[in-house]
């Protein structure tokens, strides 16, 4: 328990820094500086949309996971909730809360299954597939920053390092589902 706790700690420390670093540099410089090119609303507005998308998605995932293994629902509830206000956060429409029937056809595109490589009788699995994704994302949306103008760079790393700590959070939880497994 006690490296979960620094892991939550280490992701808000993380979270504040990203936050609170360029604050004055995004005011200083402003989205309507005079001379910066108005083009850049495009690429912005589909990098945002491709966030809210991975978000939701990574949301669904986490629905499915819960719905096969409904014992991890109540250790996945604020991890998953804080999926939900990323995905609002980046402008996709709110979240609904997960419905033990109705979460794993919940999925917000014809994407493959959320649920792809979850065992239904191995939760270690579905938790190991979680972490899997939230890494993937947070790697991406690190990648993403260069791509980014300064207040959806902030964004993005705040997120992204929300999502590393999920990563240290969830492997944490394999761990110890692990060891009960091997104890039984």
């Amino acid at each position: 328990m006690q490296p979960a706790r620094r892991a939550v700690l280490l992701t808000a420390g993380l979270g504040a820094i990203a936050g609170a670093s360029g604050c004055s540099e995004g005011a200083a410089q402003g989205a309507d500086t005079p001379g910066s090119p108005k083009t850049t609303a495009a690429p912005e507005t589909v990098l945002r949309a491709r966030a809210a998308k991975d978000s939701t998605e990574l949301l669904a995932r986490y629905d499915a996971t819960t719905t096969a293994h409904p014992g991890l629902a109540v250790q996945l509830r604020p991890l998953r909730a804080e999926v939900a206000r990323h995905a609002e956060a980046f402008g996709a429409a709110s979240a609904p809360s997960p419905s033990p029937s109705a979460s794993a056809s919940a999925s917000p595109s014809p994407s493959p299954s959320p649920s792809r490589g979850a065992d239904p009788g191995d939760a270690g699995k579905g938790v190991s597939v979680l972490a899997d994704a939230e890494q993937r994302l947070a790697d991406a949306r690190t990648t993403a920053l260069l791509d980014a103008s300064p207040e959806l760079a902030r964004l993005l790393a705040s997120v992204a390092a929300a999502g590393a700590g999920h990563v240290l959070l969830l492997r944490a939880a394999l761990q110890k589902l692990q060891k009960s497994q091997k104890g039984n």
